[in-house]
C-alpha cells in the first residue's frame, strides 16, 4: 500500500487517507493503540498513538513513549503550527509529534522543554521513506523504550478520550489542563477605525484553527463584521435575509430567537465559525430596547444556554458608548481594546476607562465579576522601521503609564493583505459577489497571518485556554 498526497484535498482527507488508512497501520499501530480527537482539557489532539491503552504515569517526569499526530489543511503552512505542537509535547511530556498537511511531513522530538525537528520529507516521499519513519516512531521502535505505567483504574481524575473506536477509554491529565468554560471576549474602543472588525474576524479564524469552537457576535449597526464574515451577499433590500433575523432578535425577544436560531455559518474561514449578524436597522431599533430594561441581560442569559457549545465568543462592538456597547460589556468576561496608538485613540482611552468603571458598577449589582482587561492591542501600526524602533515603544509605554492599561506583546501592523482579504470578491455572470476571507484563508503565508497566529496564542494564554 502506498500514499498519494494528491488525494488529500482538505484536512479531513489528510486525517483519513494519510494518517488512518496509511501511516498508523504502516507504523504498526492497530486500532486499539491509537485514538482520534483526544480532548485533554484545553488541549485537543487530532491523534494519539500509544503502545497500549494505558497512558504512562503523569508523575513520571521522563518523556512518555507516545506519538501526537496533527493534521492540517494542504494549504496550511506548517510553520504556523509548530508552536502549538511544542505546547502539546511539553505540557503532556510526550516524546514525539507528527505535523503534516499531506504535502509536508515532519517529526519532532521532545528534548527537555524544546522540540527538535528530527525528520522531514515531502508527501510524495512518505511511501519511499516509511522505513526511516518507522525507525523513529514505529510501534516496534517505541516498544524497546522503558516506560512506567499505571492502570486506568488507579487514576484520580481521568479525562475522556473522545474516540470513534474507544469511547469509554480514559487518559489522566494534570489538573491544570482540565475542563475550561466558555470565554466571552468583547473587542471595544469608542473610537472608530482602529481595527475592531479586522481583529474580530482574524482572531476568530486563528482560534478556530486551533480546534476551539468559536462564536462571533456583531453588535455594531455598521455590520462590518457581518460583511467580513461573508454574510452580506445580497444586492437589494428585497434579497436581504438578515433584516428579520439578527442580533436584535436575540436582545429583544426573551423567550425565542435563541443563539442557535439566529447564528449563521460564516464563509470567511475554514473551519467554519458561527456568526450572529448585525443589521443597519439596529440604529433605530435601539430606542425600543432602551425602554425594555431586560434587554441589557438577554445576551447574557442566552449565552448561558450555549455555554457547552462554544469555547470562545468574540463580540464586536460599536465605536460609541451606546446601549449595544453596554450590552457587550455586560455580557463579556474579558476585553480587548484595539488601538492605532494615535492621539485621538489614546485620548479615547479615558472614555473607555470610565465606561468600564460604569459597567463594572452595574455588573456588581447582578453578581457578575469585573471585566478582565486583556490589554490594548497595537493595531494598524505603521511598518516604517524607524517608527517601530524609536517611536512605537514610547507610545506603548504611554498607554501603561498614563492610562493604566496593559499592552499586548503582539502587534498587528497595517498591511495591504489584511484589507485585500476583507475586500475579496468573485465574479458570477455580470455580478461582483463579495467573498471576504480571513487572512489565513486569503494569504496563509503572509506576515499578517503570522501576527494573528501570535495574537491568538497570547489571547488564549491570557484567558487560560493555553495551559
Amino acid at each position: 500500500m502506498s500514499f498519494n498526497p494528491k488525494l488529500c484535498r482538505n484536512e479531513s482527507e489528510v486525517e483519513s487517507k494519510l494518517i488512518v488508512q496509511y501511516l498508523l497501520p504502516a507504523l504498526g499501530y492497530d486500532p486499539s493503540k491509537w485514538h482520534q480527537e483526544v480532548a485533554l482539557g484545553s488541549i485537543r489532539l487530532d491523534f494519539l498513538a500509544m503502545l497500549s491503552p494505558v497512558f504512562p504515569s503523569i508523575n513520571d517526569s521522563s518523556p512518555k513513549t507516545c506519538v501526537v499526530m496533527e493534521a492540517k489543511h494542504p494549504k496550511q503552512n506548517l510553520n504556523f503550527h509548530v508552536r502549538r505542537l511544542k505546547r502539546y509535547l511539553t505540557k503532556l511530556q510526550v516524546m514525539y509529534g507528527v505535523l503534516t498537511n499531506g504535502k509536508d511531513f515532519r517529526i519532532y522530538e521532545l528534548v527537555s522543554d524544546e522540540i527538535d525537528l528530527v525528520f522531514q520529507c515531502e508527501g510524495s516521499e512518505i511511501t519511499d521513506k516509511i522505513k526511516k519513519i518507522s525507525d523513529i516512531i514505529g510501534r516496534n521502535k517505541l516498544a524497546g523504550l522503558v516506560v512506567k505505567s499505571i492502570p486506568l483504574t488507579a487514576l484520580t481524575a481521568p479525562i475522556d478520550i473522545k474516540s470513534p473506536i474507544f469511547e469509554n477509554s480514559t487518559l489522566p491529565i494534570p489538573e491544570s489542563l482540565q475542563a475550561g468554560i466558555m470565554k466571552t471576549i468583547a473587542i471595544y474602543h469608542n473610537k472608530g477605525g482602529v481595527g475592531k472588525t479586522t481583529t474580530t474576524i482574524n482572531l476568530a479564524a486563528a482560534i478556530s484553527r486551533k480546534g476551539f469552537r468559536v462564536l462571533i457576535i456583531d453588535l455594531d449597526s455598521q455590520a462590518n463584521t457581518t460583511y467580513a464574515a461573508g454574510l452580506m451577499k445580497f444586492d437589494t433590500e428585497e434579497e436581504d435575509n438578515l433584516k428579520d433575523s439578527n442580533v436584535y432578535n436575540i436582545i429583544f425577544y426573551p423567550k425565542s430567537n435563541y443563539i442557535h436560531d439566529v447564528a449563521l455559518k460564516g464563509s470567511f474561514t475554514y473551519p467554519e465559525v458561527d456568526v450572529i449578524p448585525a443589521h443597519i436597522n439596529l440604529i433605530w431599533q435601539e430606542n425600543s430596547l432602551i425602554d425594555q430594561e431586560s434587554s441589557k441581560f438577554q445576551l447574557v442569559k442566552k449565552l448561558q444556554l450555549v455555554k457547552d457549545d462554544y469555547d470562545v465568543v468574540l463580540i464586536d462592538t460599536p465605536p460609541s458608548l451606546n446601549l449595544y456597547a453596554r450590552i457587550a460589556l455586560i455580557a463579556c468576561d474579558y476585553l480587548i481594546i484595539p488601538s492605532d496608538l494615535k492621539p485621538f485613540a489614546n485620548e479615547g482611552l479615558r472614555n473607555v476607562r470610565n465606561f468600564i468603571e460604569q459597567i463594572d458598577d452595574f455588573r456588581s449589582f447582578t453578581n457578575r465579576s469585573s471585566i478582565k482587561i486583556l490589554g490594548v492591542l497595537p493595531s494598524k501600526i505603521l511598518t516604517n522601521a524607524n517608527y517601530i524602533k524609536a517611536t512605537l515603544p514610547k507610545q506603548e509605554k504611554i498607554i501603561e503609564d498614563r492610562y493604566g492599561f496593559p499592552v499586548f506583546e503582539t502587534r498587528i501592523f497595517q498591511r495591504e493583505d489584511l484589507s485585500r482579504a476583507i475586500d475579496n470578491f468573485v465574479i458570477e455572470s455580470d455580478r461582483q459577489i463579495p467573498d471576504p476571507k480571513s487572512i489565513f484563508d486569503f494569504k496563509p503565508d503572509s506576515m499578517s497571518a503570522a501576527e494573528f497566529e501570535e495574537l491568538a496564542n497570547e489571547v488564549l494564554e491570557k484567558i487560560g485556554l493555553r495551559s
